[in-house]
């Protein structure tokens, strides 16, 4: 039997103590479950970390219950868009750096989520390229240089 991710989420934060809103959405192949709370610091978390869990176990959750079941993407209040967008305008302006240096920049080790919006960030540039390393690690830094 398979989960409705909206109503397993709803049930979750239920049960967590949060009382909130949840508005289902599509966005490509991937549903997006935006919720809405008067809570939405504690939701959110340090750095996103609480929030970055709830994905992760709700998505553990649908995928025991129907292993073809899609990726749900959760967010609070619209946060991701929100540090989506300081993440394309901070490395933007270290890419001036570099234009105007000639030398690269390493970044902070980010998770794949994140390196994959800085790349696509890039990924018309004539001028900037990026490059992660080909190593294992969860969290891996980027570099960005001239082409």
């Amino acid at each position: 039997m398979k989960l409705d991710p909206r109503e397993t989420l709803e049930s979750m934060l239920s049960l967590m103590g949060f009382f909130c809103n949840v508005e289902e959405s599509q966005q490509g192949n991937s549903i997006v479950l935006q919720v809405y709370s008067a809570e939405k610091d504690r939701l959110i978390g340090k750095d996103g970390k609480v929030l970055e869990d709830i994905q992760t176990l709700l998505n553990r959750i649908l995928q025991a219950r129907d292993k073809h079941a899609p990726k749900v993407q959760v967010d609070v209040e619209h946060y991701r868009a929100m540090q989506e967008d300081q993440l394309v305008s901070r490395v933007r302006e270290l890419a001036q750096t570099v234009r105007m240096s000639g030398r690269p920049v390493h970044l902070e080790p980010m998770n794949a989520y994140e390196r994959r919006i800085v790349h696509n960030a890039f990924a018309d540039d004539p001028e900037i390229k990026t490059w992660s390393p080909p190593d294992d690690s969860r969290l891996k830094r980027i570099t960005l240089r001239l082409r």
